[in-house]
């Protein structure tokens, strides 16, 4: 038992010197160019599946609209300014700076297996000394969804949607909000209902991380102050004020009533949104026409806490908080539905 025992102290010995020559003395080649000694890399690829496996969300935690258009165009656009770098577009190549990273990121088109829950994830929270970052903005689900939503569609060729246009600035913005603001995407808001101070406010915020945004922040970030003031003005519009000031239209549907006279714990949100707005409110963003799904969204960041930007940012975290799902979609088919002219 004795020479067990000095002989396991032995190995034991042995592994904690080669343990220490390979991390303190550098014998471990890190080398990209020289990849991993044998074994290594299926036993990182085998944890980086399992553990995926053990935390992606549930087929019942999956949005019931992951393969509408809007979803997959709004991932599909984001993917190709900042995904494509690494995982190409389809039918093009990767790049050889990608093509050279170690492990070499999968091409788009062959990330398949995945189920929409572990591709959530995985976009989500990136992995660990691959590369893969994880995304930029915390709980910003909405979003990731939208991604996933594209690489969902790509087996069968419904996420290969029109791609076209380069550079910042206005063709960019152009793609996902329309050439004049009247963006038909639901999923984002229309410009040409908000005024240049509102964009050029949001834009600055997204650009500054104060308004939590993976999509927008990565739009925004190489915006400077004068191309900001710029598009603020090509897209922006002084209806809003205007469409606030008119009477609101006679309604006595819940959410009508909810909107213009609210609760003991929810104010009235034409007060400053309109329509009906009062003189002496803050002159908030005009409701009136944007989409049921970009409204509803945006509540719902707001009741959660997720949403930030602007200095009475807190007057709509307290006015949300109380918002039911109930609430939030009758406030949604409301200003959805208002006529814009």
């Amino acid at each position: 038992m004795k020479r067990v025992i000095q002989t396991l102290a032995a190995v034991a010995a042995t592994g904690a010197v080669l343990a220490v020559s390979v991390v303190a003395i550098g014998l471990y080649n890190v080398s990209a160019r020289e990849g991993h000694i044998w074994g290594v890399t299926w036993l990182m690829h085998t944890t980086f599946k399992q553990s995926v496996k053990l935390r992606a969300p549930g087929p019942d935690e999956v949005p019931d609209d992951l393969g509408s258009p809007d979803r997959v165009k709004l991932g599909a656009l984001h993917f190709r300014n900042a995904c494509a770098f690494c995982h190409a577009l389809p039918g093009q190549p990767q790049s050889a700076t990608a093509q050279a990273m170690e492990p070499t990121p999968p091409h788009v088109s062959s990330i398949t297996g995945w189920t929409p829950g572990e591709m959530f994830w995985i976009v989500n929270e990136g992995a660990k000394m691959t590369g893969m970052p994880h995304w930029p903005a915390k709980d910003r689900d909405d979003e990731v969804w939208s991604v996933v939503a594209y690489l969902n569609a790509l087996p069968d060729g419904a996420g290969q949607v029109a791609l076209a246009g380069e550079g910042r600035g206005r063709a960019s913005c152009a793609q996902c909000h329309g050439e004049g603001g009247e963006s038909g995407n639901s999923h984002i808001p229309r410009l040409d209902l908000l005024t240049p101070g509102q964009i050029a406010e949001a834009l600055r915020q997204y650009r500054g991380g104060q308004r939590p945004s993976g999509i927008m922040r990565e739009a925004a970030m190489a915006l400077s102050d004068s191309e900001i003031a710029t598009l603020a003005q090509q897209f922006g519009s002084s209806k809003g004020p205007r469409r606030q000031s008119e009477p609101a239209p006679e309604a006595t549907t819940p959410g009508a009533l909810l909107a213009q006279r609210g609760t003991g714990d929810v104010p009235a949100c034409t007060v400053c949104h309109g329509p009906g707005r009062q003189a002496d409110a803050p002159i908030a963003p005009l409701l009136t026409g944007q989409s049921r799904n970009y409204l509803a969204g945006q509540l719902r960041l707001w009741r959660d806490g997720h949403r930030g930007g602007g200095e009475r940012a807190h007057l709509m975290r307290k006015a949300a908080q109380d918002l039911s799902g109930a609430d939030i979609a009758a406030l949604a088919d409301y200003f959805a539905g208002l006529p814009t002219e």
